[in-house]
């Protein structure tokens, strides 16, 4: 790669994929909404243009002699809170995502890498087992899983490769949504006893500096129309994660398991098997649950008003 397009470049894994890039002198043309910038890295290999998934289209003359290669998808509008659960607006994602591989194509780039999510495998198995009611936050797994199969089949149709990457549940430094490992971490900042599930479904947490390292990899030497998940190689029970973020970030807390019924389904530890992908393109996890645990805390201290930080 010499030359790529991210979009979502202010988002938390485009911002990160962003620097990951730069570091390696590989030149970026950023694309997010107008105004939104703020965590772009300030480089001479960025160049920002404003950028709408409604009209996606429209850039293509605008960028026709980018001579981009690569082009790496993030924008998702609703990809947390209540908008996950919106039937119209995830729909809407879909076919922002086939649209912006048709930009792709346009802008000659002869790859296209998205951002899927392995809530696409967890939708398959609560949607198609006999009896299950999955909860509305599937109606998001459903939009990233319709826009995977209707953009591998436009793809062999007009003539880019497809890599599909799905993440496991990335987390860390930059990432403000209330999504558990932030709500819980905040909660430990001021002394709470945090409460969960049993724990007992199987579950993976990947640093979103790992995140990024995996992105560029899989966009180096990721194989067309392959996909490949990015976790950390070692998923286990949810409690298990949550007792090494205890013991790295608030020994003497309480964490409290069973306290909130689990409504999902338990996953196979074999739908977390990134093996795939280490052997593909070299990728492999290098940042601890507890370190990362303990750097996202820091952070949350750094930019709070005040925040005693623990050893």
């Amino acid at each position: 790669m010499k030359k790529v397009v991210i979009t979502g470049a202010d988002g938390f894994v485009g911002s990160a994929l962003t620097r990951e890039l730069t570091d390696h002198g590989i030149e970026v043309i950023a694309l997010d909404l107008e105004g939104h910038r703020q965590n772009i890295p300030d480089s001479g290999l960025v160049h920002f243009y404003p950028f709408s998934l409604d009209k996606a289209a429209e850039l293509g003359g605008r960028l026709k002699e980018c001579g981009c290669d690569t082009f790496f998808h993030f924008a998702w509008a609703g990809s947390a809170g209540a908008a996950r659960a919106d039937t119209a607006l995830q729909l809407k994602n879909a076919q922002w995502t086939v649209d912006c591989l048709r930009l792709a194509k346009t802008l000659g780039c002869s790859r296209f890498v998205n951002a899927g999510s392995i809530m696409e495998i967890e939708t398959m198995r609560a949607v198609f087992s006999g009896g299950n009611r999955p909860g509305p936050g599937y109606i998001y797994g459903s939009g990233k899983l319709a826009a995977h199969t209707m953009c591998k089949s436009v793809a062999a149709e007009i003539g880019i490769d497809l890599v599909w990457a799905m993440i496991t549940n990335a987390y860390g430094v930059g990432e403000r949504s209330p999504r558990m490992v932030n709500t819980t971490i905040q909660k430990c900042i001021r002394g709470e006893a945090p409460q969960f599930t049993a724990g007992t479904q199987n579950y993976d947490f990947v640093y979103i500096d790992d995140v990024a390292r995996a992105f560029r990899l899989i966009g180096e030497k990721g194989k067309p129309f392959h996909e490949y998940l990015i976790g950390s190689g070692n998923a286990k029970p949810l409690k298990e994660f949550l007792l090494e973020m205890k013991a790295a970030i608030a020994p003497e807390l309480d964490f409290i398991f069973g306290d909130i019924p689990f409504t999902g389904v338990n996953q196979p530890l074999a739908d977390f098997d990134c093996s795939i992908t280490e052997k593909d393109t070299g990728f492999k996890a290098e940042i601890s649950f507890g370190e990362g645990c303990k750097r996202t805390r820091d952070w949350w201290c750094a930019i709070g008003d005040s925040c005693e930080k623990q050893a």
